[in-house]
């Protein structure tokens, strides 16, 4: 998915893909290790009522299948880093192999939905690690950019292959996309280069922190007073920890500087609406302008396709362009797209609400990541990127949560 892929942001943080004097690895090999986890992502939009029918729920219940899955990737993303960091690519490579087989095998087969979400959040936690590795290894922005296209296609198509496998099959195969991943695991093993684990104690408790944090966040559209305590008691427990240890899982210096404040901020509001509209723009397609579930989610292919293009436009434009007129273009987008979701009935009109939502999340991922490591120094530039893409991964939890609170 263009959108909820660490792609983007972890261009500029690679340093073990600079050390690299040549690419070890085929990028075909690399976009295919990488991509099924866009799909995966985006899977569950339109195919909610027949997974609550299966499982004897509603849809509403079973968009924790999206949620938890979102959550995880969110989550893992830097703790993967840091896996990659202390003990090696291989160990990532095989570990997250073994994740993503575990958890698709869970999915399968469960035949309650409990089991089914921990599924998926195992798979996406291997999903992660394969995704991070895939970044390392790529060795240029030319190919890291061919890996973002990946996951664009991926994730943009990934709702009408859902609906066709589940019509077709199944439900529990639409959610086993991932699986298309461990094809490239094989080839990618072969062709790792011999590299030394990191050294160091791994900040177990910032983590640990970190992860309630965002899952305190998630919790707020569904249960708002008990997540809203855990939250605040997550924010002063992480506080008191970063203070005892400033140079930790979260840096003082980072969480310290304005910019990163304002651009992370930013990126998490705009990734959050536009996961939401994710869901809610298919539903009403077919409440207000009474579209088949096919047809909306063929609309919506379109105007995401149409967006990531968009994106691109402006993204090899915005250097050229104020901060502050960067930010102005983001906002405004951003918010159309919101008031077309709320007013519109036209179907051009919601599906511009998803061209701008998507445009808007993903230039400012593409856009704000700089701005937000620009006053952090060079140590803690890779820590700074992998907070900034967890902010950005976490609206693709949020934006389950409040659709479900909203429409679903």
């Amino acid at each position: 998915m263009t959108d909820n892929s660490p792609a983007h942001s972890h261009t500029s943080s690679q340093s073990p893909a600079r050390e690299l004097s040549r690419p070890l690895v085929p990028v075909l090999w690399l976009v295919l290790m990488a991509s099924p986890v866009a799909a995966a992502n985006n899977a569950t939009v339109l195919i909610l009522d027949d997974i609550g029918t299966a499982l004897d729920t509603t849809a509403a219940t079973a968009s924790w299948l999206a949620t938890v899955f979102a959550l995880a990737l969110a989550v893992a993303t830097p703790l993967q880093a840091a896996l990659m960091r202390h003990r090696g690519r291989p160990t990532v490579l095989f570990t997250s192999a073994a994740l993503v087989a575990a958890g698709t095998l869970i999915v399968l087969v469960s035949p309650w939905l409990p089991l089914a979400v921990a599924g998926r959040a195992t798979q996406a936690a291997g999903g992660a690690g394969l995704n991070v590795l895939a970044i390392a290894l790529a060795g240029s922005a030319r190919r890291i950019g061919a890996i973002s296209a990946g996951m664009g296609l991926f994730g943009a198509v990934s709702p009408l292959i859902g609906t066709q496998l589940t019509d077709v099959l199944s439900w529990r195969v639409a959610l086993s996309m991932l699986a298309i991943t461990l094809i490239a695991v094989p080839v990618v093993s072969r062709r790792l280069a011999p590299d030394t684990a990191g050294i160091g104690r791994f900040d177990a408790g910032g983590a640990l922190l970190v992860a309630v944090l965002s899952g305190s966040i998630v919790m707020v559209a569904s249960n708002p007073l008990p997540a809203l305590a855990a939250t605040a008691i997550s924010i002063t427990l992480l506080i008191i920890h970063t203070r005892r240890r400033p140079d930790g899982y979260v840096p003082m210096t980072t969480i310290r500087s304005t910019r990163f404040q304002t651009a992370t901020c930013l990126t998490l509001a705009l990734s959050a609406g536009y996961f939401t509209l994710l869901f809610v723009i298919p539903q009403l397609l077919i409440t207000r302008a009474h579209w088949t579930k096919d047809a909306a989610a063929t609309g919506q292919l379109i105007a995401m396709v149409l967006a990531s293009l968009a994106t691109l436009g402006f993204t090899s434009i915005a250097a050229r362009l104020s901060r502050t007129n960067v930010r102005i273009a983001l906002v405004a987008a951003g918010t159309v797209a919101v008031l077309a979701a709320v007013l519109a009935s036209a179907p051009v009109l919601l599906l511009s609400g998803i061209f701008l939502a998507l445009f808007a999340a993903t230039s400012a991922n593409a856009t704000q990541v700089i701005a937000a490591t620009a006053a952090v120094p060079e140590q803690d530039k890779p820590t700074a990127i992998g907070l900034f893409t967890l902010l950005y991964l976490l609206g693709g939890a949020i934006g389950p949560a409040l659709a479900s609170a909203l429409v679903l």
